[in-house]
């Protein structure tokens, strides 16, 4: 049946023991196997090389402070059924067509994240380099892919599309949990290793990373800010919860709303439920974050490693040999294509619905109807990954900036996400289901913060360029 269509026939009372409640786990981890990726392996990463160990403390806040929206999100989809795009649909403001600004908006800043993406699937090409040098070739202005490297690019998009245009949910959430559970293992076992050699983490450096404090190089701040966007749940993330919620059973299980006791119970349990696998992924990516952070700052920091550029792969390889020895690096390229794939894996599966949704809330076909979504959702499996290679072979010198610029981006969608956020908790809530004065606080904690980093990042990016630029043409 499809889960998008609320009947009474799919009405499922939820569990009421930890072990039953369990199995209905999931939708979550699918988060973390796109968050993982360019989030925690890379983004991370680089704030540690740059700022050492004294911004760990903002990532781990990253981390924790978004789940709020997360949370109220996944409320909003258990109680009315409503996909992302057709809850946004409902949001005040102005209409262009059919679609609502947020909708409009949302797709423009898109752009932005089809860079970042494209970094990942260059990063997952670069570090099948290490394996297979021939697809790289020298030039007059350096190394680029060559011909078999541009043909390997355009393979792996194609591979992964191969496995989405036709997976279902219970595919997508298992290898989803197979990918990151291997490749957090091996990162567990490198940080243990670390505290045997020379870059061992005294208490000392650790806990500078835990007392909030604040670099004096803008340009951190900066690198910090972009990794607010996609260190944790980012906007996208956010926003494709919905959707696993729906697939996994969550809304169909509590049934269309209404106005009996049994519809509260039924709601309130599944939502109890959408709190375990929001809360359990929240300590997984979490975990893997201040892993990844920590190798950074104790190793590529101290030697003035950066990870950017084609060297991406190589420099991150430094975390693990330099703690497990140099027979790790080849296990590490392997993780990094493993955890690296896992990312395009989740966020094509997360993408195909968003966009398809999106396009029909534009009025390009009926969302609604399962077989016109499933072939929208075929055809974009397709096309987005191709444009993410596309991406990716334009601007192949800078694979870190382009998923560093892409966090950027998710910072803005971020912020219409809290907007959408706060009207459903305050207009669409039911008020059977009002939350604790305490929930309420988080989420006014999680908007603020997330308003305060946008606010910072478009003054860094866009209107401080702009004050120089009038200052040089002034003389002032």
């Amino acid at each position: 049946m499809d889960p998008y269509l609320l009947t009474d026939a799919m009405v499922k009372a939820p569990p009421t023991t930890l072990r039953e409640s369990l199995k209905y786990i999931g939708p979550g981890f699918i988060l973390s196997a796109s968050i993982v990726g360019s989030g925690e392996l890379i983004a991370t990463t680089i704030v540690g090389a740059k700022a050492g160990f004294v911004l760990m403390w903002f990532i781990i806040f990253s981390c924790l402070v978004k789940v709020a929206v997360q949370l109220e999100f996944g409320k909003h989809a258990i109680c009315s059924g409503e996909s992302t795009m057709a809850s946004f649909n409902r949001l005040p403001g102005p209409r262009i067509g059919k679609a609502n600004w947020t909708i409009w908006t949302w797709l423009l800043l898109m752009l932005a994240k089809m860079i970042q993406v494209g970094g990942i699937v260059g990063s997952v090409v670069l570090a099948m380099v290490h394996f297979f040098p021939w697809l790289m070739e020298n030039t007059a202005d350096g190394s680029r892919l060559g011909m078999a490297g541009i043909a390997m690019t355009y393979a792996v998009a194609a591979s992964v599309a191969l496995l989405v245009y036709r997976g279902y949910y219970q595919l997508i959430e298992k290898a989803s949990l197979v990918m990151i559970g291997a490749f957090t293992l091996f990162t567990l076992a490198s940080l243990i290793a670390l505290q045997t050699t020379d870059f061992a983490i005294t208490t000392s450096e650790f806990m500078s990373g835990v007392v909030p404090s604040i670099p004096k190089e803008a340009y951190v701040l900066v690198v910090a800010m972009g990794a607010f966007g996609i260190t944790g749940v980012g906007g996208d993330e956010i926003m494709a919860y919905n959707y696993w919620l729906i697939e996994k059973g969550y809304a169909s299980y509590t049934g269309p709303r209404n106005d009996s006791d049994e519809w509260v119970e039924r709601a309130r349990g599944w939502i109890r439920i959408m709190y375990w696998d929001a809360l359990l992924s929240m300590v997984a990516y979490t975990s893997m974050t201040v892993m990844f952070y920590l190798l950074g700052a104790a190793i590529l920091h101290r030697q003035g490693l950066v990870p950017d550029d084609q060297a991406l792969i190589e420099t991150l390889g430094n975390m693990y040999t330099a703690s497990l020895g140099p027979w790790a690096r080849n296990l590490f390229v392997i993780g990094a294509i493993v955890v690296l794939y896992s990312t395009l894996f989740a966020a094509l599966a997360a993408w195909t619905r968003l966009f398809a949704d999106a396009f029909g809330r534009v009025g390009w076909y009926n969302f609604q109807d399962e077989k016109s979504r499933r072939l929208a959702i075929a055809i974009l499996a397709w096309l987005i990954p191709m444009g993410w290679a596309t991406l990716f072979l334009f601007m192949q010198k800078s694979p870190g900036f382009m998923v560093i610029l892409g966090g950027l981006a998710t910072v803005v969608i971020l912020l219409i996400v809290v907007f959408a956020t706060l009207y459903f908790r305050y207009r669409q809530n039911d008020p059977r289901l009002l939350p604790r004065k305490t929930y309420d606080a988080w989420l006014w904690l999680s908007s603020l913060a997330i308003f305060l980093v946008a606010l910072f990042a478009l003054y860094k990016q866009v209107l401080e360029p702009i004050q120089v630029m009038l200052s040089a043409k002034t003389g002032g």
